[in-house]
C-alpha cells in the first residue's frame, strides 16, 4: 500500500549517513582545472594562433577560421590529458535545458588500430538533428538538418564522471536555413547590439573604447533539497517538480528561523562538493546559505561577462542536481514546489562595463563619470517603461505563475526601484538640473566596541521586480528554472534602443551645446517615463491601484504575458537591432505557449490520477474503519460514545463526495483543452484533498507530508 511506501521512505531517511567528499586544500590549484581557459590556451597554442583567438575572445571580432585546426589539435591534446574519450557540441535549445551529442575521438587507421582525431571542422561545426527540438514552426518534422557553431567567447570544458570524461564545446544552434533555434544565438546578438550602442554613447562623451562594452551578469540561484526516499514516494514531484497536493504544516517558515541559519551537516557536505565541482569548471561560486523556506537554499556567483555567466548558470543547475543525487537528495528547481511557503527565483543582476572605465552603472567620483552614469540610467528607465510588457514576458512560465506576487517575489507589474538618493537626483534633473546629492551618511550602532560604518546610498527593496542595488540592476522576477538568456536578450535590446536614440541626438549636438542638449534629452526621458519608478511596497493593494492609474501593464498569467511577443512593435524592435527576426520571435511564442499548455495538461492529468487511485482509496479505507467501529459499538449496545464519531464519518464522507465531484470537473476541464479551466479545477480539487489530509488517519495517509519533506533531512 502507498502508506507503507511512505513509512519505508521515512525509515530510509533516518538511516542516511552524510557523504564525505574529498575537499581540495588549495582552491587556487583546482579552480578552472577542467576549463580550456586563456591561461591554458597561452601554454598550448602557437603564439600567433593564441593572439588571433584572444582578439576574438576579448574584442568580439570575427574568428579567423584558418586557426581552427591548430586550436582543435591543442584542445584535443589537453582533453586527452584529462581522460576525455569523447567530445560534444554543448548547446541550449528552446527546451530550457542544455543538449549534447557525444562523438569519440577515434578513427580507424585501416590497419586494425585506431587514431585519435579532432579537426578544426569538428570544432567549428556540428550537425545535430534539428527536427526533434522545438522550433515553433521554423522547422518541419521532415526537415532535419541543423548546425551547431563554436562560440569561442565561452571556453570549452571537461565534464567529469565516474565512467570517463567528455570535452564540451559551447555552441550556438541554428537551422539549415539560418534561423536561431536556441537561446545563445539571440543572446550573443543582443550583447553585440547593446555594446555597439553603448560605445556610440561613450564616444559622445569623448570616451573612445577600443575593445568591447560588456554586458555583465551575476545570477543567484535558489533551490530546494528533499530526501530522495521521500521524493520517490511523491508521483507529483517526480513528474512535475511540484506538489499537486499537500496541506500546510503547523510550522513552516513563520519563525524565520531557517533563513541564514546554521547549515545542517548533510546539506553542508552537499554544498561543499557543489563548490568544488563548480570551481573546477571555472564558475566563481561565492555565496551559499539557507533561504527563507525550510529545505530551501541559495547559491550566488561573482559577476562575469553575460554570455559566459548564462552558460555557467546552466551548468550550476546541472551540478546541483547531480551532486544532490550523490548525497541522497533531490534538488527541486521548480518555482513553487510547495504551496503556502516561499518559492524559488533566479535574481538576475545585470550591468554594463568596459575595461578602463569599470562599471557604467557606478556613479563614479567626478562630474564626467556622473554624467555618463545618469545618461545610461535614464536610458534604462526609458527602456524598462517602454517595454515593460517584454520584460514581463521573459519571466512567463507555468511555474512562475504560482510565485509572482507572493511574499517572496515581485508582482507581475514591472517597476523600477531607485532609492531615495537617485530618485532625488532624477527629480532635480526633471526640474532643471542636478546640483546636489543626498549622502548615504553613516550608521551609528550605539555600541562603543563596534565602529560606525558608511551606509549605502540606497536601501534594498525585496518587493521590486527591477531594483538598483549599487552598481547594477537586480531583476528579481526571473523564475528558478528559467535560463537567464531570455531576460537578458530583452534587457540588452531595450537598453540598446534607448542608448541608440540618445546617442543619435547627442551626435548632432555642437560641442558648445552638448550639455544643454543632454540636459534637455534627460529631462524629456524622465518626464515621459518616471511613472515606472516606484520605491514603495510592491505587494500592497495601494500599489496595484496606483500602477493601474499610471497605466503600467499588469500581465498576471503566462498566456497574457507571452501574447506580447506577437505585437508588431516588439518584432520591429528585435528586427531593427538584429536580435530576432519576426519569424524567430513568433517561434518563441509558439514554443513557450505550447510548453505552458502541455505542462498544465500533464499536471491536470496527474492530479486526476492521484486523486482517483491514491487519495480516494486511502480516504475510503479510513471511512470504512470509522464505520466498522460504529457498527461494533452498536453491536454491544454503546450509543452515547458514538455521536462524535458519526460527525467525523459524515465530514469524511462529505469530503470524499467533494473529491469525486472535483475529479469529474477536472476530467471535464481536461477534455475541454482549456488551460485556465484545468488550473481552476485543479485548485478546487486540491483544496478538498488538503482538507482530507487533515482528517484521515496519519497511518493511512499515502503521501509524504510537508512536515516530513521539509524538515526530515
Amino acid at each position: 500500500m502507498s502508506s507503507e511506501i511512505r513509512k519505508q521512505a521515512l525509515a530510509a531517511v533516518a538511516t542516511k549517513e552524510t557523504r564525505r567528499s574529498v575537499v581540495a586544500t588549495d582552491i587556487t590549484e583546482i579552480y578552472g582545472a577542467d576549463v580550456f581557459n586563456i591561461k591554458l590556451m597561452r601554454d598550448y597554442l602557437p603564439k600567433a594562433v593564441f593572439k588571433k583567438l584572444l582578439t576574438t575572445i576579448k574584442n568580439g571580432s570575427k574568428l579567423d577560421e584558418s586557426i581552427a585546426d591548430a586550436v582543435a589539435n591543442s584542445m584535443k591534446r589537453w582533453a586527452l590529458s584529462k581522460g576525455a574519450s569523447h567530445f560534444t557540441h554543448w548547446f541550449q535549445p528552446l527546451t530550457g535545458s542544455t543538449a549534447e551529442k557525444h562523438d569519440s575521438f577515434i578513427e580507424p587507421d585501416r590497419e586494425g588500430g585506431v587514431l585519435l582525431n579532432f579537426s578544426g571542422k569538428n570544432l567549428i561545426q556540428g550537425e545535430p538533428d534539428a527536427s526533434s527540438f522545438p522550433s515553433g514552426g521554423l522547422r518541419a518534422t521532415f526537415e532535419a538538418r541543423g548546425y551547431t557553431a563554436w562560440d569561442p567567447t565561452s571556453p570549452a570544458f571537461i565534464k567529469q564522471s565516474a565512467d570517463g570524461a567528455t570535452l564540451c564545446i559551447p555552441t550556438a544552434f541554428c537551422s539549415y536555413t539560418g534561423e536561431a533555434l536556441d537561446k545563445k544565438t539571440p543572446l550573443l546578438r543582443s550583447i553585440q547590439a547593446v555594446g555597439l550602442q553603448a560605445k556610440r554613447l561613450l564616444a559622445c562623451f569623448g570616451e573612445e573604447v577600443s575593445g568591447r562594452v560588456n554586458a555583465e551578469l551575476g545570477a543567484e540561484q535558489e533551490y530546494f533539497l528533499i530526501d530522495k526516499s521521500l521524493h520517490a514516494a511523491r508521483t507529483d514531484l517526480i513528474q512535475t517538480g511540484r506538489t499537486l497536493f499537500g496541506a500546510a504544516p503547523a510550522k513552516h517558515q513563520q519563525l524565520d528561523d531557517h533563513y541564514f541559519g546554521s547549515i545542517k551537516p548533510r546539506v553542508l557536505a552537499f554544498m561543499s562538493e557543489v563548490d568544488q565541482k563548480l570551481w573546477r569548471l571555472g564558475i566563481p561560486a561565492k555565496t551559499r546559505h539557507n533561504e527563507v523556506a525550510p529545505a530551501q537554499f541559495e547559491l550566488a556567483p561573482m559577476f562575469e561577462e553575460l554570455n559566459l555567466a548564462v552558460d555557467h548558470n546552466m551548468l550550476v543547475m546541472e551540478v546541483l542536481r547531480q551532486v544532490a543525487d550523490l548525497h541522497g537528495f533531490v534538488c527541486l528547481m521548480h518555482e513553487k514546489p510547495f504551496a503556502g511557503i516561499n518559492g524559488s527565483g533566479k535574481h538576475n543582476n545585470w550591468s554594463l562595463g568596459v575595461a578602463g572605465l569599470g562599471s557604467l552603472l557606478d556613479p563614479g567620483e567626478n562630474p564626467h563619470q556622473n554624467a555618463i552614469f545618469l545618461t545610461i540610467l535614464c536610458a534604462i528607465i526609458q527602456g524598462v517603461d517602454r517595454h515593460a510588457d517584454l520584460l514581463r514576458s521573459s519571466t512567463a512560465c507555468a511555474g512562475n505563475d504560482h510565485r509572482l506576487g507572493a511574499n517572496e517575489a515581485p508582482p507581475a507589474i514591472i517597476s523600477i526601484f531607485l532609492g531615495e538618493q537617485l530618485t532625488d537626483v532624477i527629480e532635480q534633473i526633471e526640474a532643471g538640473g542636478a546640483t546636489s546629492t543626498k549622502s548615504g551618511g553613516s550608521m551609528k550602532i550605539g555600541v562603543d566596541a563596534l565602529p560606525n560604518f558608511p551606509r549605502d546610498a540606497t536601501d534594498r527593496n525585496r518587493t521590486s521586480p527591477f531594483a538598483f542595488t549599487g552598481n547594477k540592476f537586480e531583476f528579481r522576477a526571473v523564475g528558478s528554472t528559467q535560463s537567464c538568456a531570455g531576460p537578458n536578450i530583452i534587457l540588452n535590446t531595450i537598453v540598446a534602443e534607448a542608448l541608440d536614440e540618445i546617442a543619435t541626438v547627442l551626435e548632432k549636438a555642437k560641442p558648445e551645446e552638448f550639455n544643454a542638449v543632454l540636459q534637455e534629452r534627460l529631462q524629456t526621458i524622465i518626464k515621459k517615463h518616471k511613472r515606472v519608478i516606484f520605491n514603495g511596497d510592491n505587494y500592497s493593494a495601494e500599489w496595484l491601484a496606483e500602477a493601474e492609474k499610471r497605466g503600467l501593464p499588469n500581465l498576471r498569467t503566462t498566456p497574457e504575458a507571452l501574447s506580447v511577443l506577437n505585437a508588431e512593435k516588439n518584432s520591429a524592435l528585435f528586427e531593427k537591432y538584429g536580435v530576432l527576426t519576426k519569424a524567430e520571435l513568433h517561434s518563441r511564442y509558439e514554443v513557450f505557449i505550447e510548453e505552458y499548455n502541455t505542462k498544465i495538461t500533464i499536471e491536470g492529468g496527474l492530479a486526476l490520477h492521484m486523486a482517483k487511485t491514491i487519495i480516494l482509496p486511502a480516504a475510503v479505507t479510513y471511512q470504512k474503519s470509522l464505520l466498522d467501529n460504529l457498527v461494533k459499538l452498536a453491536t454491544i449496545g454503546i450509543v452515547n460514545g458514538s455521536a462524535g464519531q458519526k460527525v467525523v464519518v459524515e465530514k469524511v464522507g462529505s469530503l470524499i463526495d467533494a473529491t469525486v465531484t472535483g475529479c469529474d470537473k477536472l476530467d471535464a476541464a481536461l477534455n475541454s483543452e482549456d488551460s485556465a479551466a484545468v488550473i481552476k479545477a485543479m485548485n478546487s480539487l486540491r483544496e478538498v484533498v488538503d482538507q482530507l489530509e487533515l482528517e484521515v488517519d496519519d497511518n493511512i495517509w499515502p503521501l509524504p507530508k510537508y512536515s516530513e519533506m521539509l524538515f526530515t533531512y
